[in-house]
């Protein structure tokens, strides 16, 4: 995920007076002003492709409802229950095409996600603590908040529905670009930057959250197999890394099957294969021998060349696929969806995303920045952050998975809070559309000002003689 501006960017008061968003300077080194437009490029190019993928996640989404609602759901729900098999002999292995989706293709979505969480702890925002602490601070609120309000609404319901206290806890990055690209053509730069860091963290604690409490009947041996496989992954991306970012095929020919044996050998384990490819993606090295240091630029690092390749894949493929065997839920009719709406689950996830990420980002922001010298990015308004704070209540992709771990696919516990889930992420966007609306028009406006060239002679008028004075 991109970065927030560079330490000694100036910071925002927080009001929302046109001085809060300062017109940039030229920069006073010629190198800084690279770097920071490299990763203003770099943020660009993630926020189409986030965009796209976010468009078609949409479109997979609804035909999965419409689907499993339909004279034809017994056939919808038949193929996602269909096994496929693969193997020699009496060596063979099953999979229902269901989980298929789940723990195969959303590896490729959790690689990715590995990818951009080493990039930012090896040259990006959170290798340095001052611009890292108020997006954390962030992420770990709008995790906390959201998990304890589930607890609270469903404390009378027996420990079966409460394994599902880490539902409402994660963010859909996709979903939630799509929005912000929707509604926020004249945001600044730094909205965009720190929703994106915040769902690179989100991303680790959901990630940290399947590893450790979502994994049962635990297999030592197939783990341990795992890591030195994983081992072996990780010294030969290190070893050869000139000839894999220079020929694709070589990694495809190389790293690829010794992925796929990772991946098998972690879903034999007992621990959820996606997990297997973040930590595949920990072995890929970010910076590039003699590239720049920020991993970007012509010389771009083995993890960016991976991100290139595997984004569209991930966005356009592997998680709309995802999201069309995991969000068909039967709601049998108005009846039905009145029942499922009604239930402690389901109020406790859309009561979690839509009040607690609110909530919980927002506090969490607000508490980090009483310490000194912490503030928020240039450019952005408490209430750009509290706009922010409901988008990221869209908990979609990582919440379905968590979903499906903790009541089982298909379950009737699974498929309201599949509706929980799609109801609650429904409504963050609704409420943060109206409310990053009215902020994009306010900015629009400032832009408009401050472009403003009454005298026609090239200069805005904030830069002339009278203005300046």
């Amino acid at each position: 995920m991109p970065s927030p501006p560079p330490a000694d960017a100036p910071v925002s008061s927080g009001s929302d007076s046109p001085e809060a968003v300062p017109v940039a300077s030229p920069p006073s080194d010629s190198s800084d002003g690279a770097e920071r437009y490299r990763e203003t490029l770099w943020i660009e190019q993630i926020l189409r492709k986030e965009t796209v993928g976010g468009v078609l996640l949409l479109l997979a989404t609804v035909a999965a409802v419409a689907l499993a609602n339909s004279p034809v759901a017994a056939g919808y729900f038949d193929l996602r229950d269909t096994y496929v098999s693969v193997g020699f002999g009496d060596a063979v292995f099953e999979i229902s095409v269901g989980h298929l989706a789940a723990d195969g293709l959303l590896a490729i979505f959790f690689f990715l996600a590995g990818l951009e969480l080493k990039r930012e702890f090896v040259a990006g925002s959170l290798r340095d603590p001052r611009l890292a602490l108020v997006p954390v601070a962030a992420a770990f609120g709008g995790a906390a908040v959201p998990a304890l309000l589930f607890l609270a609404i469903n404390a009378a319901q027996g420990p079966e529905v409460l394994r599902g206290w880490a539902i409402p806890l994660a963010t859909d990055i996709a979903f939630a670009l799509a929005v912000l690209a929707v509604v926020g053509t004249s945001l600044p730069i730094a909205m965009r930057t720190f929703l994106l860091t915040l769902a690179v963290v989100d991303d680790l604690i959901g990630i940290t959250v399947i590893a450790f409490f979502y994994t049962d009947d635990l297999q030592p041996a197939y783990l341990v197999a795992a890591l030195v496989v994983l081992a072996l992954f990780g010294l030969i991306a290190q070893r050869y890394q000139e000839l894999f970012r220079l020929r694709s095929t070589a990694a495809l020919a190389i790293l690829a099957p010794i992925g796929i044996v990772v991946w098998f050998l972690m879903y034999s384990s007992g621990v959820h294969a996606t997990v297997a490819g973040v930590l595949l993606a920990f072995t890929v090295p970010v910076l590039a021998r003699g590239g720049e240091e920020d991993g970007l630029g012509g010389h771009e690092g083995l993890a960016e060349k991976f991100e290139h390749g595997l984004r569209p894949i991930s966005a356009g493929f592997a998680v709309p696929v995802f999201a069309f065997f995991s969000a068909g839920v039967a709601v049998g009719g108005l009846e039905g969806l009145g029942e499922a709406i009604a239930s402690p689950v389901a109020i406790g996830i859309v009561v979690g995303l839509v009040v607690g990420k609110t909530v919980g980002i927002t506090a969490a922001s607000w508490l980090v920045t009483r310490l000194p010298g912490v503030s928020l990015p240039r450019g952005v308004a408490w209430i750009d952050v509290i706009g922010l704070a409901m988008l990221a209540g869209m908990g979609f992709t990582v919440s379905l998975l968590i979903s499906e771990l903790s009541f089982g696919q298909g379950t009737a516990l699974d498929d309201v809070a599949k509706v929980g889930i799609l109801l609650g992420s429904l409504l963050a966007a609704v409420a943060a559309s109206v409310l990053l609306s009215a902020r994009n028009r306010h900015y629009r406006r400032l832009r408009a000002e401050e472009e403003q060239d009454s005298d026609g002679d090239g200069v805005p008028d904030m830069y002339s003689g009278s203005a300046a004075s």
